[in-house]
């Protein structure tokens, strides 16, 4: 199955540099958690992942599944399986949760022909599908029939905000996901649904990457591995033993190794 292989890879803000040479190899099957102080990069690195274009290469490479990450537009890399859920997800006002989900859907099941023309063509989810997909996921989920009626986040609280996020995460069911601060603003009891419905999509066809600040969420989503971002740099790597001495130690005694030369 696909892996995601991230090769020296800096980038760039506005001009000023953000990531300094990321290394990172994501197998299929693996959940890797990256861990980091505010303004590391990680939110960078997701999103550069994703094609967003405020986020400019510079040097190095990004490789799914062997195709060139960097070289395609959003939509294919969605079409190709990957998936990010966003720290800070929008609100669609006067878009329904079910309609924005069956549209995304079909988006990411529609194909190029084979006139080699670059038309793409429908290959929509059938209605009865769609609806037999979603109440099985929002059931696995815990969320009230009521949800998908409602605008896109107009209106949601913090935790129903993120709770859409996994079940758009279930719905697309990716071959890679990649969770921006999923567990960021969230109660305790709104956290272990949400961490319920990420390790729910755990499989050997499914890569995960898991980005949080803190280690409560990996209390409940074991990571296969741990990686510390600090200044743009992956500085360390281990098991989930890491994110527990991080919790204990915070990120300050990282920084004093690596400046010390010992990390």
């Amino acid at each position: 199955m696909p892996d995601l292989v991230v090769k020296d890879l800096h980038v760039t803000v506005e001009g000023k540099e953000i990531l300094k040479g990321i290394d990172l190899v994501v197998r299929s099957g693996e959940v890797h958690a990256i861990m980091g102080p505010n303004g590391s990069g990680k939110s960078t690195l997701a999103l550069t992942v994703m094609g967003h274009p405020r986020y400019k290469v510079t040097r190095g490479e990004i490789t799914y599944g062997g195709r060139d990450v960097i070289k395609m537009a959003v939509d294919e890399r969605a079409r190709a399986g990957l998936f990010l859920a966003f720290q800070y997800p929008a609100a669609i006002p006067g878009v329904s949760v079910a309609n924005f989900l069956r549209t995304a859907i079909n988006a990411r099941r529609a194909v190029p022909g084979a006139d080699g023309t670059g038309e793409v063509k429908k290959n929509d989810m059938p209605i009865p599908q769609f609806r037999k997909l979603h109440a099985e996921k929002m059931k696995l989920l815990g969320v009230d029939d009521s949800f998908i009626t409602r605008s896109v986040n107009d209106g949601f609280s913090g935790g129903e905000k993120k709770r859409l996020e996994i079940l758009q995460m279930h719905m697309f069911q990716p071959r890679f996901a990649i969770l921006d601060e999923t567990d960021s603003g969230l109660d305790i009891d709104a956290l272990k649904v949400v961490a319920e419905g990420i390790d729910a999509m755990r499989s050997p066809d499914v890569g995960m990457l898991l980005i949080t600040h803190y280690e409560r969420i990996l209390r409940y989503v074991h990571p296969d591995f741990v990686h510390v971002l600090v200044d743009g740099r992956i500085v360390r790597t281990g098991g989930p033993e890491l994110a527990a001495e991080l919790e204990s130690k915070g990120y300050e005694f990282v920084r004093e190794a690596l400046y010390a030369g010992r990390a």
